[in-house]
């Protein structure tokens, strides 16, 4: 009985091993060659294996794409989130988050350009194109955003705003630049942390009467 739990945990491992090596496979091939041209065999290649072991671990090419999206959104949440215990204050968890979000999609490039390629490219069944879904789950980052900005309403470091509309803009000016190929050629990402935190800081500071 001993031994065919281990097989079966030995087995699990591999197969899981696998599937985390398909998925970096497809993230490269979506960097390199986009998601229109990324077909299974595409993807294969660049594991270095069949294209029917692909299918023995997943379904299809949409259920690829769709582990793939979730990995992506899961590994860039649990970066910004375990960065944020390090703050202490509202204000000090602000400049983390930022820094945080800029800095991981600044070092994972190929993983911020696979993700574009799924959100902008793919289709559910029903023809319906990713980034026309409504999030019916909550954002983790989302979340955690919100929470700091409530947090720091709560203890007076901040002062009185709509915590949805601030936290949107504060995603959208992170968005920006992580979209915008020229904005990143002649502003460093140093500098654009600097002064988005710069912004957000005296758009959330409370008043000093």
């Amino acid at each position: 009985m001993t031994n065919d739990k281990e097989a079966d945990e030995r087995q699990s491992f591999i197969a899981e091993a696998r599937r985390e090596q398909i998925i970096e496979a497809t993230i490269a091939t979506l960097d390199e060659i986009g998601y229109v041209n990324a077909s299974l065999a595409q993807i294969a290649k660049r594991a270095g294996i069949s294209t029917p072991l692909i299918s023995y671990h997943f379904s299809d090419k949409n259920d690829l794409i769709n582990q793939t999206l979730t990995t992506l959104l899961s590994e860039a949440n649990a970066y910004v989130t375990e960065r944020l215990k390090e703050g202490s204050t509202a204000r000090e968890k602000l400049r983390i988050f930022i820094e945080a979000r800029l800095a991981y999609q600044g070092t994972h490039s190929k993983h911020n350009v696979a993700l574009i390629e799924i959100v902008f490219n793919a289709r559910t069944p029903d023809n319906v194109p990713y980034y026309k879904l409504s999030d019916d789950g909550e954002d983790p980052v989302v979340y955690a955003l919100e929470q700091l900005l409530t947090e720091g309403q709560a203890s007076g470091e901040f002062r009185e705003f709509d915590i949805h509309a601030m936290a949107s803009a504060i995603q959208g000016a992170i968005g920006e630049y992580l979209a915008d190929q020229y904005l990143i050629a002649i502003v460093s990402l140093e500098t654009y942390c600097a002064e988005i935190f710069e912004i957000f800081d005296r758009a959330t500071k409370a008043d000093q009467r």
